[in-house]
């Protein structure tokens, strides 16, 4: 007779060991008809299939990139006037006074877009970028950020963008993940993996990791030795067993997601490898994108690599710039700036133009920011504070109106003021973009139907879409 902490192990073994290939078919079609693809309501003509999301992490400086205040030249050097409250709560404002952009801003394009000269590459792109100079968020700090931006909640624990988007709408191949996340080689991000996590959702629709190179996700093929036919009989076992477990516990969800992943895993082990190799591409594209250049080359493989997975089906890709601390520029802004423009500016801009010149531009959203910005006030002399009141993204394709600025901070670049935009209402705005009504698109949790945008009320930012 078994006894009870026996059968416990037999059920953590069998819950762990999920697998097997006997349910590939009835997989694929489960995801192709999903509740989720049922909830979500798409619009006659959605504008974007697809997303590339590159997030520069740490908070990179609006007023030095791509808000240009002329008020800050004039008064560089003063304390922050006292119509502009005191919002440095722990720091003596007469020992930071306002600093200078450390670059100059130039008009490009035939739009005259301003934009400083840390980003000469992406300048001349000008025409296709719309800058959003006015988003807010709601907290100072790094991790909760982090979460805001990448899941509407200053708390961990809530679903991802791209795990809502891959909820939703799924990926167009069955072979690979609809969200893939390429993090910074650095390693460490100010809140984690959580940022890409799936949240309450199921497990299925989380953010797969990759990188470049033979071995796109760690141990993904099977160990030397074990054939493919070896392989398949293991899965085949391990498929009867789950599908018993499944019966017998009503459909467990946690470990019907785990069948799914290690399904996914097993069609991507022929898929993925080849999709990683870079070397499948031309000495010109090698090139637009930095990869022939030491100092670009990094981040410039890691742009190549979305530009192939969107290409292949992926529906969300999310690429990082900057470890654990990045674009945090709190004692020196020219040096962080320099080093991480430097790294990213060829290989953005490259980007843009080989997404244009295939003709994935018109129907895939390109994001580039931060999860907040930097004071127009000094810090250690040449460094800048978090600022999450007033700073800048920029938008580019999916039929976005570029060559202009929306929205803008006050004239130090301090605050939104003008036409502010949330972070919920900018998720509303992007999903809108893939033709998803974000009051339709819920998950049941806790008893609550849950949503990005949250339970307040959230507006799709017209003018951004007109």
């Amino acid at each position: 007779m078994m006894t009870d902490a026996a059968s416990a192990c037999r059920r953590d073994f069998l819950a762990s060991a999920g697998g097997g290939i006997g349910m590939l078919a009835c997989s694929s079609l489960m995801q192709s008809e999903s509740k989720a693809a049922l909830k979500a309501q798409a619009s006659p003509q959605p504008r974007a299939k697809r997303v590339i999301w590159l997030f520069m992490h740490g908070g990179p400086s609006h007023v030095d990139l791509f808000d240009p205040k002329p008020a800050l030249n004039k008064y560089s050097g003063q304390p922050l006037p006292e119509s502009f409250g005191n919002v440095m709560t722990r720091r003596n404002v007469k020992k930071n006074p306002l600093l200078a952009p450390l670059r100059r801003f130039h008009p490009h394009g035939q739009s005259g877009l301003e934009v400083s000269d840390f980003l000469p590459h992406i300048a001349e792109c000008a025409d296709d970028l719309c800058v959003v100079r006015s988003m807010h968020g709601d907290s100072v700090n790094h991790p909760q950020s982090v979460y805001q931006m990448n899941t509407g909640s200053i708390l961990m624990g809530s679903p991802s963008v791209g795990s809502w988007v891959a909820y939703g709408l799924g990926s167009e191949n069955q072979n690979m993940p609809a969200f893939v996340v390429l993090p910074d080689p650095g390693g460490g991000l100010k809140g984690g993996p959580p940022a890409w996590g799936n949240g309450y959702l199921p497990a299925a629709y989380q953010g797969v990791t990759m990188r470049p190179g033979p071995s796109p996700i760690l141990d993904l093929q099977p160990q030397r030795g074990v054939s493919s036919e070896q392989q398949r009989r293991d899965l085949g076992l391990i498929d009867a067993l789950n599908r018993r477990h499944l019966v017998a516990r009503d459909g467990d969800d946690r470990l019907a997601a785990r069948v799914k992943a290690y399904e996914l895993a097993f069609r991507m082990q022929a898929t993925a490898p080849s999709l990683v190799d870079l070397r499948q591409e031309t000495a010109a594209t090698h090139k637009l994108y930095g990869i022939d250049q030491e100092e670009t080359r990094e981040f410039g493989e890691r742009c190549l690599l979305a530009r192939r997975m969107i290409e292949n089906g992926v529906r969300f890709v999310q690429l990082y710039s900057g470890d654990t601390n990045g674009w945090d520029a709190h004692s020196n802004v020219e040096k962080n700036h320099s080093e991480y423009c430097r790294r990213t500016d060829k290989p953005v801009a490259g980007l843009l133009r080989d997404l244009k010149q295939r003709g994935l531009l018109e129907d895939t959203l390109v994001i580039w920011g931060g999860e907040f910005g930097r004071m127009p006030m000094s810090e250690q002399g040449q460094g800048r504070d978090h600022n999450p009141w007033g700073y800048s993204i920029w938008l580019a394709g999916a039929g976005i109106r570029g060559g202009r600025a929306y929205g803008a901070t006050d004239e130090i670049g301090l605050r939104a003021t003008e036409d502010p935009v949330s972070v919920t209402n900018f998720h509303a705005t992007l999903l809108h973009l893939l033709g998803i009504d974000h009051y339709d698109l819920t998950y049941f949790h806790n008893g609550l139907d849950k949503r990005l945008t949250g339970p307040d009320d959230a507006e799709v930012v017209e003018e951004l879409v007109s």
